[in-house]
């Protein structure tokens, strides 16, 4: 089971790190295609539950971190917000967690990542298509660090070995399948369609499962709602169908097509 922020050490060793000290949180930016589009996005981010988060917002994008769960409920809730509008809008929105860049954490001996548990949110009522990639953020050497029970385990334990950072994102391509919201493979990215909570629960909880046994992992999803391709091209299925079945309506028996 991997070990979760709290989680007491040896005596001495560095304690698991909190979610805000293991760098979890995301950065998103949300544009509305809309001439009202100040006034959408500030009431959305006002509605918006920030309980238990740091957000901070500035001329480029809004980053937030806090608990996993906390930090989806939340992104979630503005996103939705914004969408009930009836407003075409897309999100960028980058989810990490694992110590990067400005952050540094020493984990305790043994441990090579910090778990979560998975994301569970309710259903939004809005639909959402995204493309959505997954990063696991591997060293040359393994998945175990050395020093670690499982290093120290392994035949030739601590040699630099090539890292697999494609079975990870395999596994979550086919949990996507497994929740019904994959609809495809598109160039560097898969693509997502279904309700907005389980597009984002599917990306987190893969970022989540690979951040298990994989200290930094990066997500990336490109979020849209509303958009009017897809009302044309849902327009012009309907005209289809509707002028194939008029055609058949006044076709005559054994006439050709």
């Amino acid at each position: 089971m991997p070990d979760t922020p709290g989680a007491p050490g040896a005596p001495g060793a560095p304690a698991v790190p909190t979610p805000e000290q293991y760098g979890v949180g995301a950065r998103f930016t949300l544009s509305v295609y809309d001439s009202d589009y100040v006034r959408i996005i500030l009431q959305a981010l006002d509605a918006a539950d920030a309980t238990g988060l740091a957000v901070e917002t500035n001329d480029i994008s809004t980053c937030i971190t806090g608990a996993e769960q906390r930090v989806l409920e939340y992104l979630e809730q503005v996103i939705a917000g914004a969408a009930r509008s009836g407003a075409h809008l897309s999100a960028a929105i980058l989810l990490s967690r694992g110590c990067p860049g400005e952050l540094q954490c020493a984990l305790p001996p043994g441990v090579d990542a910090v778990g979560a548990e998975p994301i569970r949110l309710p259903r939004s009522g809005v639909r959402a298509r995204a493309h959505w990639s997954l990063y696991p953020l591997l060293d040359a050497r393994t998945a175990s660090s050395p020093g670690s029970a499982a290093a120290s385990a392994a035949p030739g334990a601590g040699e630099a070995r090539p890292a697999d950072h494609m079975t990870p994102i395999y596994a979550a391509i086919e949990q996507a399948k497994a929740a019904g919201v994959y609809s495809g493979s598109d160039h560097y990215a898969t693509r997502l369609d279904g309700d907005l909570a389980a597009v984002l629960t599917t990306a987190a909880n893969a970022w989540i499962g690979v951040g298990a046994v994989i200290q930094h992992v990066v997500t990336h999803l490109t979020v849209s709602i509303n958009s009017p391709s897809l009302a044309g091209a849902t327009g012009a299925a309907e005209a289809s169908d509707a002028t194939g079945a008029e055609h058949a309506e006044h076709a005559e028996p054994g006439s050709p097509e």
